[in-house]
C-alpha cells in the first residue's frame, strides 16, 4: 500500500511537470497530419464585438454559404453557454497547395434589411471569427512600429460614410513537417499512444505536414460582375486580384449584390506543435502582467505576515498572562475582566437567520471548492484554450459534484448552532441546493431575454435550459441531499464553553462596527485586483487568458488573507464586547465583492468606453452581478469558518468559570 501511494505522488509530480513544459494539451489529443493534396476545412464561429459583447451566427450576414447547406459542428455545454456557434463554411483549402483568384460566390441584391443590418454590424465593429484546425484565423497590424495581433477579422468599414465591406480574404497557413519524435514528446505514454499516427518508411515519399498557424489578410476589392456571371463556386477568378489591405474599393450599396473571393499561400515555418498556440497567448505589456502580479503578492504576503504576528503575540500573551495566574487571582481578575473575556457566555448564541448563514456558508464551500478544483486543473493544462468550452464544462461537473460537500457542511454548522438538534436537515439542505442556483437562474434568464430580443447566438436555446435543470434537479440537488445526510448523521461540535439564558447587553460603540467590516475588504481586493484586470479583460475585450498558475496562487492568497482579515476583525469586535461576530465575520472579508463591483463599474465607465446600448450595459453589469454574489459568498465563507475555528480555539484554550 505504501508503494502504490508513492508511485501516485510520483505519477503526479511527472503529470505536472509535463504539463508545465507543454501545457494546454490533453491527453488523447494529438496533431493531426495532413498529406500534400488533402482537403482542410474552415469553420465559421459567431460573430463577436467588444462594442457590443452580444454575438451573432456567421450567416445572419449575407456572406457565401457551403454548397453542402451550413451545418453546426459538434458543441459542448460550455460553446453553448459561452455563445459559440461553430458551423461549416464554403472555403476549402487543399494541403501545401497555393491557389489564387478563387472565386466564392456572388450574393443576391442586397434588401433594405440586408443593407442596414451590415451597415450596423460595421458600425459596431463586428469580427468575422474563422477556424482551421482548431487554431483561429489570427490578423497582425501594424501601429506606431509595433506588430498588434488580433483574432478574427472585421465584417469592414467606415470611410467618409461610406461602408466597405472586405470581399476578398488573403490566407497563410503555416505548416511544419509531420514528426514522429515531436508527437511522442506531446503524448507522453498512454493509452492514446495506440491511436497516433505514425510515418513508416514506406510513408516517406509522401510527407506529412500539421498545420501550426493561421493568418488572415482582409481586404476590400471592386470585382467585375459580368465577368463572373458564368462562374461556379471556386473557379479561377478571370482576372488578377492585387489585396492591398490599406485600400478599400468595395462600397456596400442597397439593391447591388456582394461578390466573394479568396486566395491562399501555404509556409513551412518552424513553429512545433505544442508551441502553436504562443501566438495566441502572447499579451501585448506581458512584462507590466508579471512584474506587477509579482509585486502584488509580495506586498499582500508581507502586510498578512506582519497582521498575523502581530495577532498571534497580542492573543497569546493574553493567554500566557491569564494562565500564569492562581485561583484566586484568576477569580479576582475574572470580577474586573474586560474585553473578549466578558462574552464568554454569549460568544456561541446562535445568530439571527442562522439558517441563512448555514446556507450561504454551505454554498460558499461549493464555489470555492469549485474554483480551487477548476483553475489547479486549468494551471495543469487540462482545461485548455485550444479546448473551447471545457473550462465552463468543468465548472459546472464540479460545481455538481461538490454538492456534497456543501450539503454536509451546511447540514453540520446547522447541527452545531442547534446544540446537536438535528431537526429540519432536509429543509437547509433543498435550502443549499436552491440558493446560489437559484439567484444564478433568475439573473441568467433576465438577461437571456435580453440576448434573445436582439436574436443573438449567445442567448441560450430552450432545450439548453431544459439540460440545466435537469442537470440541477436530477443530480446537483439529489447530491447536496446525500451531503445534508451525512452532515446530520456526523458527530456535531461541540461548544467549550456554556451560553447563558439572558443575552448581555452589548456596550455603545464609539464607531458603527458595520463600517469597519465593510472597510475590511480593501486588503483582499489588493490581492486580486491586478489579476482581476486581466481576466476581465480577457472576458469583455476578446484576450485570451492563459496565466492560470498565477491565477491558482493569487487565490490561494486571497482565502489567506480572508481568513486573516476575518480573524483581526473578529478579535476586535470580541476586545469591545460585541459577541454578534458571526454574520460581521462573514461580511469582513465577504465585503471584498462590494469593492469588485465598483471596479466592475469603473472598468465599465473608463475601459470598455465603446460599449454600447443600454443592452450591452445591462448584460455586462449583470454578468458582474452574478459574479461578485459567487465571491461574496466563498470569500464569506472562508472568512467565517476561520473565525468560527478562532473562536472555539480562544475559548477552549482557558478556562473561565
Amino acid at each position: 500500500m505504501e508503494f502504490a501511494g508513492q508511485f501516485k505522488i510520483w505519477v503526479l509530480i511527472v503529470s505536472f511537470i509535463f504539463q508545465s513544459g507543454y501545457g494546454f494539451y490533453l491527453p488523447g489529443s494529438y496533431p493531426h497530419k495532413y498529406v500534400v493534396g488533402d482537403p482542410l476545412s474552415v469553420k465559421v464561429n459567431s460573430l463577436t464585438s467588444i462594442d457590443t459583447e452580444i454575438p451573432f451566427s456567421y450567416y445572419s450576414l449575407p456572406f457565401c454559404k457551403p454548397e453542402e447547406g451550413v451545418k453546426d459542428s459538434a458543441e459542448n455545454l460550455g460553446e453553448l453557454l459561452m455563445g459559440d456557434r461553430i458551423e461549416n463554411s464554403p472555403y476549402r483549402f487543399k494541403m501545401y497547395t497555393n491557389e489564387t483568384e478563387k472565386f466564392l460566390c456572388t450574393s443576391g441584391p442586397l434588401s433594405g434589411d440586408d443593407f442596414k443590418n451590415l451597415k450596423k454590424r460595421i458600425d459596431e465593429m463586428y469580427q468575422v471569427n474563422l477556424i482551421l484546425d482548431n487554431l483561429p484565423a489570427i490578423r497582425y497590424t501594424k501601429k506606431e512600429g509595433y506588430f498588434l495581433r488580433w483574432t478574427g477579422y472585421p465584417v469592414g468599414i467606415k470611410v467618409q460614410d461610406v461602408y466597405y465591406v472586405f470581399n476578398h480574404l488573403k490566407f497563410n497557413v503555416l505548416v511544419h513537417k509531420y514528426e514522429e519524435t515531436n508527437v511522442a514528446r506531446v503524448m507522453g505514454t498512454g493509452d492514446a499512444a495506440e491511436m497516433i499516427p505514425t510515418i513508416t518508411n514506406g510513408g516517406s515519399d509522401a510527407p506529412g505536414y500539421m498545420v501550426v498557424g493561421f493568418e488572415v489578410v482582409p481586404c476590400s476589392f471592386m470585382h467585375d460582375a459580368e465577368s463572373v456571371k458564368n462562374l461556379k463556386m471556386y473557379d479561377k477568378y478571370p482576372s488578377s486580384i492585387k489585396c492591398d489591405p490599406t485600400t478599400v474599393a468595395m462600397a456596400v450599396k442597397e439593391g447591388q449584390p456582394i461578390l466573394f473571393t479568396y486566395e491562399v499561400t501555404f509556409e513551412e515555418s518552424d513553429i512545433k506543435w505544442p508551441s502553436r498556440w504562443d501566438a495566441y497567448l502572447k499579451m501585448e505589456g506581458s512584462k507590466v502582467h508579471w512584474f506587477s502580479i509579482l509585486n502584488s503578492l509580495m506586498v499582500i504576503t508581507f502586510l498578512a505576515g506582519i497582521v498575523l504576528v502581530i495577532f498571534l503575540r497580542t492573543v497569546r500573551r493574553d493567554l500566557t498572562r491569564y494562565e500564569e495566574l492562581d485561583k484566586e487571582a484568576q477569580a479576582q481578575m475574572n470580577e474586573e475582566l474586560s474585553g473578549w473575556k466578558l462574552v464568554v457566555g454569549d460568544v456561541f448564541r446562535a445568530p439571527t437567520n442562522s439558517a441563512l448563514l448555514c446556507v450561504m456558508v454551505g454554498d460558499g464551500i461549493q464555489i470555492l471548492g469549485m474554483a480551487v478544483v477548476t483553475i489547479l486543473f486549468a494551471a495543469l493544462g487540462f482545461m485548455s484554450p485550444a479546448s473551447r468550452g471545457t473550462l465552463i464544462t468543468g465548472m459546472l461537473f464540479f460545481y455538481m459534484i461538490l454538492g456534497i460537500a456543501a450539503g454536509y457542511v451546511a447540514v453540520r454548522l446547522w447541527r452545531t448552532i442547534g446544540c446537536g438538534d438535528s431537526k429540519g436537515w432536509v429543509s437547509v439542505s433543498w435550502r443549499v441546493a436552491c440558493f446560489f442556483p437559484g439567484i444564478a437562474f433568475l439573473i441568467l434568464t433576465i438577461l437571456n431575454f435580453l440576448l434573445w430580443g436582439s436574436h443573438s447566438t449567445g442567448a441560450i436555446p430552450f432545450s439548453l435550459f431544459v439540460i440545466l435543470l435537469l442537470l440541477w434537479f436530477c443530480i446537483s440537488v439529489p447530491l447536496t441531499l446525500i451531503g445534508g445526510y451525512l452532515g446530520a448523521k456526523a458527530p456535531h461540535i461541540e461548544y467549550p464553553v456554556r451560553t447563558n439564558q439572558i443575552p448581555r447587553e452589548i456596550p455603545a460603540q464609539k464607531y458603527p462596527s458595520w463600517l469597519l467590516v465593510l472597510g475590511a475588504g480593501t486588503l483582499p481586493f489588493g490581492t486580486l485586483f491586478i489579476e482581476l484586470f486581466f481576466i476581465m479583460s480577457s472576458i469583455w475585450m476578446g484576450r485570451v487568458y492563459y496565466v492560470f498558475g498565477f491565477l491558482f496562487i493569487v487565490l490561494i492568497l486571497l482565502v489567506v488573507v480572508c481568513a486573516e482579515v476575518s480573524l483581526v476583525l473578529t478579535y476586535m469586535h470580541l476586545c469591545v464586547e460585541d459577541w454578534k461576530w458571526w454574520w460581521k465575520s462573514f461580511f469582513a472579508s465577504g465585503s471584498v465583492a462590494i469593492y469588485i463591483f465598483l471596479y466592475s463599474i469603473n472598468y465599465l465607465v473608463f475601459d470598455l468606453r465603446s460599449l454600447s446600448g443600454p443592452v450591452s450595459a445591462t448584460l455586462y453589469l449583470g454578468y458582474s452581478l452574478f459574479m461578485v454574489i459567487a465571491i461574496m459568498l466563498a470569500t464569506g465563507t472562508v472568512g467565517f469558518l476561520s473565525s468560527f475555528w478562532f473562536v472555539h480555539y480562544l475559548f477552549s484554550s482557558v478556562k473561565l468559570d
